[in-house]
């Protein structure tokens, strides 16, 4: 692999803009060695004596390195660091007088520029990091006064040798005057004048500000909170479990500066001697000097950051077991398995093959022909495609994490994956292929068309095929055992939690991600609820659906399921609005409240023809329409943009293609649209209504697949302009002052 490749590759995501822009000074340097050829071809006209003379010019010129480039180091001021100037460089060539020289010059301005502004963004972490090294300074001391507090240790040996230690965290690394006056705080509270117990009458613990269920209970029935610190082993074990966390999530922080460092030093080695090649010079090595003694290269801050950070971590989170600790501090990365993908190949073979092979048999029995095709596409086919509804919708989710994954979207880290958690795209469709497959086998078992002759009934078992698949696939996902993938299943299971509590829960982004693909599965939901009605009311031994068609409970839950994923985007968006105080989720929930409105009258003129039902369900449907379609393309989507370099986009793109966008812009418009068919009510002598219904379901989960992309491109994109490349873990102690303590 060429190192450019590689070089974007291994860069963070968030960060791309601060580092070096390799593929620029690429095109510099193409400039500058097309203007060397031209000045070699001109120089074939001049004399041989004029060209040995210049060859001799340049073989003595090479003994002395300096005259092709000075190296400068000037102070400049930087508002956005601590200390008020910072070191830039500056390079002079010295030999801009050639031909071609402007190319040169322009070479060495650029790679400066780029230089220092990875300089400084490096320094800027690096401070950061030291700040955060001195907070979970002390955290740790809280957190071993706390412990022996907890345990009754009267030992202060421990306690003394422990202080010393985690003094070393960040007492090795400071430089900058700011950090030595922390540190001599933190010193000053290690001396043996403070105790553990003035340590933890200063400490109170942070409790998460969120509402849940509970908290909103007790705030009902008026329970008064606790607010004293309580030395209990539950209170040990939370403040543990979250400073395990905070130094997990430090160290991944570490981690990606030492490797920020190094790349960005390789890719600057890398264009110089480029250009010593291109250009004929020999700057390389002076160059290079300079960046070997500037602080990118030379601080070694985060190395002994990185090293006591996993002595703490290992001594005090994983009972001194290096293996252990270090297992968790650097998760593995689940290499891809040949097994995966042979498993997947071949259940979409065997997927492919009984689609075949029920053509054929629908085909050979003529069962299309039958007077029971149509009992089975009221009873049968209903429950059916539920499982077809949920494989398209994983089929669409594996797509896009193979886009996001191709087009370098940090998909892991908006939806929160734990580190090495996350499932890719072979995973998913090995998942969403095994339950097609076995959704397929299901039907076959069950195509009878006829009722018996002597019966005058169906068999019994075959008629619970799918309720057994149905509990089968329930089961499987709460599984507490360790198989398919438990950590992505129950994370799945928590966020649905949250969206069906999404009052009681400050929202997320995963939480309001999950709600608005469950808006896309609202056939599904009237799946589940054909279930209820079909196998605990109805009469499915004689594969009668009337019981449930005349049910008024069922009529009734049929508006109440359609707009069941509305209403909790709706609650969503009112909860994120008393929270954060932005008029926009004030404007997305009457988005939401209109396709409230529009999908309950659609559903009433499917149960009760009329003019006036008619008319209503297009006003609304057609205003809900336009909204989301605003919505979904200028606010989720980040398009539309005045005055952008790309037209009618926005300034920053990940796919190349620009065609790509306004092809998805015209779908999102297109298949917004399928609810036409609703109020024209369109029927086709070849398809069943039932047919009709779960395509233009599928549908509505194509389009939602194709907005997932370009939503989570756009979240990625906003990350990336804030340098967000890490979540901000809430640390378990607040260290009160002495002000505040006194009050």
């Amino acid at each position: 692999m060429r190192f450019g490749k590689e070089f974007v590759s291994q860069t963070i995501p968030e960060w791309q803009e601060a580092y070096i822009n390799y593929a620029y000074l690429k095109t510099i340097l193409q400039d500058v060695q097309a203007s060397r050829k031209n000045c070699d071809s001109n120089s074939q006209s001049t004399p041989s004596l004029a060209r040995n003379l210049t060859r001799r010019y340049n073989r003595d010129a090479s003994v002395s390195e300096n005259h092709d480039i000075v190296v400068n180091t000037v102070t400049q001021d930087d508002e956005e660091l601590e200390t008020t100037t910072t070191t830039a460089y500056e390079t002079t060539f010295l030999k801009a007088g050639e031909a071609g020289g402007d190319f040169e010059v322009t070479f060495f301005r650029t790679l400066d520029r780029e230089f220092n502004k990875v300089n400084n963004f490096y320094r800027q972490k690096v401070e950061t990091a030291r700040n955060e090294a001195l907070a979970l300074n002390k955290q740790m001391d809280a957190l071993i006064a706390f412990r022996h507090k907890v345990m009754d240790d009267k030992t202060p040996s421990a306690f003394d040798s422990v202080s010393v230690d985690i003094n070393g965290l960040a007492s090795e690394v400071g430089s900058s005057s700011k950090a030595r006056e922390h540190i001599a705080l933190a010193d000053l509270m290690r001396s043996d004048d403070t105790s553990k117990e003035s340590i933890l009458e200063r400490i109170r613990m942070n409790k998460t500000r969120e509402i849940t269920p509970l908290s909103a209970i007790k705030t009902i029935l008026k329970v008064r909170k606790q607010d004293e610190l309580k030395f209990t082993r539950e209170n040990l074990r939370e403040v543990e479990k979250r400073l395990q966390i905070a130094f997990i999530e430090f160290y991944q922080k570490l981690r990606h500066l030492k490797n920020y460092s190094f790349l960005n030093a390789c890719a600057v080695s890398k264009i110089m001697k480029k250009y010593d090649k291109v250009a004929k010079r020999y700057a390389a090595k002076l160059y290079m000097e300079m960046v070997d003694s500037s602080y990118l290269s030379s601080s070694d801050e985060v190395h002994k950051l990185l090293l006591k950070v996993e002595s703490t971590f290992i001594e005090h989170f994983s009972n001194s077991n290096r293996r252990q600790g270090m297992s968790l501090l650097r998760p593995k990365i689940h290499k891809e398995r040949h097994l995966i993908t042979f498993s997947t190949g071949f259940f979409f073979g065997c997927g492919i093959s009984l689609i075949v092979a029920l053509g054929l048999i629908i085909h050979a029995r003529n069962i299309m022909g039958t007077p029971g095709q149509r009992t089975y596409m009221e009873t049968m086919f209903p429950l059916y495609r539920f499982f077809g509804f949920v494989v398209l919708h994983m089929i669409m989710y594996a797509a896009n994490i193979y886009f996001w994954k191709r087009y370098r979207v940090n998909y892991s880290f908006i939806f929160g994956f734990k580190q090495g958690t996350e499932l890719n795209y072979r995973q998913v469709l090995l998942l969403s292929f095994g339950l097609g497959t076995l959704s397929l086998c299901a039907v076959l078992l069950n195509l009878d068309m006829e009722m018996d002759a002597e019966t005058k009934d169906y068999r019994t078992v075959t008629e619970l095929v799918p309720l057994f698949l149905l509990v089968l696939v329930i089961a499987i996902v709460l599984c507490p055992l360790n198989i398919l993938y438990r950590s992505s299943r129950y994370f799945f299971l928590a966020i649905l939690f949250r969206c069906i509590a999404a009052p009681f829960y400050t929202v997320h982004l995963p939480d309001f991600f999950l709600a608005d693909q469950l808006t896309s599965q609202v056939q599904a939901l009237r799946s589940l609820e054909f279930y209820i009605c079909y196998y605990g009311f109805g009469d499915f031994r004689h594969r009668r659906r009337n019981t449930c068609r005349s049910n008024v409970g069922f009529a009734t839950f049929y508006f109440i399921v359609a707009v069941i994923p509305y209403w909790l985007r709706l609650l969503q968006c009112i909860r994120r609005l008393m929270e954060e105080k932005e008029l926009c989720h004030g404007y997305n929930a009457i988005k939401y409240l209109l396709t409230i409105v529009a999908a309950c009258l659609r559903t009433a003129y499917t149960l009760n023809r009329g003019i006036t039902w008619n008319i209503t369900a297009w006003v609304f449907s057609g205003v809900a329409t336009f909204y989301g379609t605003y919505w979904d393309i200028v606010v989720d989507w980040g398009l539309l943009q005045r005055g952008c370099k790309n037209s009618l986009l926005r300034d920053k793109l990940l796919v190349p293609h620009k065609n790509v966008y306004y092809a998805a812009m015209v779908l999102n418009v297109l298949l917004r649209l399928v609810w036409l068919q609703t109020v024209l009510d369109l029927k086709f002598s070849f398809l069943h209504r039932e047919t009709i219904v779960a395509l233009l379901a599928c549908l509505e989960i194509i389009r939602r697949g194709i907005w997932s992309f370009f939503r989570l491109e756009n979240e990625h994109l906003n990350n990336v302009g804030r340098y967000r490349a890490f979540k901000t873990v809430p640390l378990p102690f607040n260290y009160e002052e002495d002000g505040n303590h006194n009050n």
